[in-house]
């Protein structure tokens, strides 16, 4: 019952936002996102802490004004996504550009799997289901969310183009299979890990407990690691869908430190483009929980 009066809300307000003009939906959502913040104290420490965690020079002034940003860019991304199911092929241009796709394509012909290097960063919903809606449906690798009806809904949207889900309790045998059949895989590589899910790399100079998966998974396959970003570009007033080359693997013969190797290889991919745009990452997730062992929480 609980899950059911958690869900009603929620539901009625994706299709009411669904109902407006784009330019109305995306203020919705940003609206809905300031409120969030300023209602959310807890979430604006942790921004704040990871913020001076990864800008110790910053003034405390301008680490504020970047969170602000991010949480525009979610209440922006809140509104496209509530959008998905009025756009087809034919209007597809209204909510993203490609950039850099021929990487994305060289990738692909080389015929042993895509796994696309992403973040939670600008609209990475939107683009999966661009992608998607360009012909180039893949799978998803995601946590299930609590609700099984908000988990449904979120799914339906998701998937309305092809697109499926890979559980994180599948994680490993989903991402072998499609790369044995050449598909593609998009990867959230910038959560906190437990220990035994990951390795440490340092992320903005600070080590963080990183996924190792898909280090592991390249090096047994061989499968392209391209980074796949979506950022919002303010003067065309939609997302762009930036695919970069394909990330070179190291290759030395120790497969647990060529794992090190490779993860930290694209944190650092990931960091880069946090840094071009700090305001589009998702600075409230507890990035840097997990400590190495004997350190301090720095939560």
């Amino acid at each position: 019952m609980l899950y059911r009066l958690q869900y009603l809300p929620v539901a009625l307000a994706v299709r009411g936002i669904g109902t407006l003009p784009r330019p109305v939906a995306h203020g919705a959502g940003i609206l809905i996102g300031g409120l969030v913040y300023h209602l959310h104290r807890r979430l604006r420490r942790v921004g704040l802490r990871n913020l001076e965690l990864a800008f110790p020079e910053k003034p405390l002034k301008e680490r504020k004004k970047i969170l602000r940003g991010v949480y525009v860019s979610m209440g922006r991304l809140l509104g496209e996504v509530c959008l998905f199911p009025r756009y087809t092929l034919a209007n597809a241009s209204e909510i993203a550009v490609y950039q850099g796709f021929e990487n994305f394509e060289a990738a692909e012909k080389r015929g042993k799997g895509v796994l696309l290097l992403t973040g939670h960063f600008g609209g990475w919903e939107v683009g999966s289901f661009f992608h998607s809606l360009q012909g180039h449906p893949m799978e998803i690798v995601v946590r299930p969310l609590d609700n099984a009806y908000l988990d449904a809904l979120v799914a339906r949207y998701r998937g309305l183009h092809g697109n499926r889900m890979i559980g994180k309790d599948e994680f490993a045998r989903g991402l072998l299979a499609a790369m044995q059949r050449n598909g593609t895989v998009g990867i959230l590589m910038d959560t906190n890990m437990i220990p035994r899910q990951g390795v440490f790399v340092d992320f903005f100079g600070v080590p963080a407990c990183t996924p190792s998966g898909v280090a592991r998974v390249a090096l047994h396959t061989d499968a392209a690691v391209v980074p796949a970003f979506t950022i919002w570009d303010s003067v065309l007033r939609k997302y762009r869908v930036e695919f970069g080359p394909a990330v070179e693997l190291v290759r030395t013969g120790d497969v647990e430190a060529d794992t090190v190797a490779n993860t930290a290889k694209f944190t650092q991919v990931i960091e880069e483009y946090v840094r071009r745009y700090p305001d589009q990452w998702l600075w409230v997730h507890r990035r840097w929980k997990t400590r190495p062992e004997g350190e301090p929480g720095l939560y």
